[in-house]
């Protein structure tokens, strides 16, 4: 099995699934396309014994630069399931390990994705950024909840409220990263983490990761459904249209 699909990569080996981010023009940035992929890709592989572990990469250069902004300020209003929110769900409730291949820049759910991540492992020059507040929204994916929680208070709202960038090595002090290593050697590191977890008893994987999350998955749901509702509102505001307009202008070299 090795395929892509709406620019998600597909390879399966050995238990392991490769989920891997296929758009390296725009660096990774996901589209409404990339997200129900994503989402569908996740579902099955939990329910499919011939997956063990999951892990999510971009290329060298970029993990994910979160929304495709044009994609998102294009896409028609829906009174049902956002993509992103059907990713949401889909990585929030994988009961099986999940580990992150981190390059170059992962931002807005390009960062907060790797909160519900099991194992992650980042390169020198991997940066997280958190965007949201630059561009008139709110952060998602239970962030609000999950960085002060690990954080404090203050140290996650300079990541959430200022939008400060996050390195590689801030990242790894702060617990947010496993380890830092060459770019080169951050896709082989996880492929061999991931390879441990494949020969690990899954039953023993899967009760493992769900006792360590106990209770909270229902908070984390709660929480991301909050997050959506205002993100949603805090969409169609002056500051939310007026940045995204900056933003696009700034891609046409304005």
């Amino acid at each position: 099995m090795n395929d892509t699909t709406n620019d998600i990569s597909h390879a399966l080996e050995a238990g392991v699934l490769r989920l891997g981010f296929d758009r390296p023009a725009r660096k990774n940035a996901m589209t409404g396309a990339m997200y129900l992929a994503l989402a569908v890709a996740l579902q099955q592989a939990d329910a499919d014994d011939a997956v063990r572990v999951v892990v999510i990469h971009g290329n060298e250069d970029a993990f994910c630069a979160g929304n495709d902004i044009g994609d998102f300020a294009a896409a028609a209003p829906s009174e049902g399931e956002r993509p992103s929110a059907r990713f949401m769900k889909a990585l929030l409730r994988m009961g099986k390990p999940v580990v992150a291949a981190v390059n170059g820049p992962a931002v807005g759910i390009g960062a907060t994705m790797l909160l519900h991540c099991d194992l992650v492992y980042a390169g020198s020059a991997a940066k997280l950024v958190f965007p949201f507040a630059k561009l008139g929204l709110c952060p998602e994916f239970a962030s609000t909840l999950l960085l002060p929680a690990k954080l404090g208070h203050q140290r996650a709202a300079a990541l959430l409220m200022l939008g400060e960038p996050c390195t590689a090595a801030e990242a790894q002090a702060l617990g947010l990263v496993n380890a830092v290593l060459p770019p080169a050697e951050v896709l082989p590191q996880a492929l061999k983490a991931a390879a441990q977890l494949a020969a690990t008893s899954a039953p023993s994987l899967r009760a493992t990761k769900a006792l360590m999350r106990g209770e909270e998955l229902a908070g984390y749901e709660a929480r991301i459904a909050q997050e959506n509702a205002q993100f949603a509102q805090l969409l169609a505001s002056p500051e939310a249209k007026a940045a995204f307009a900056a933003f696009l202008q700034r891609g046409k070299g304005g």
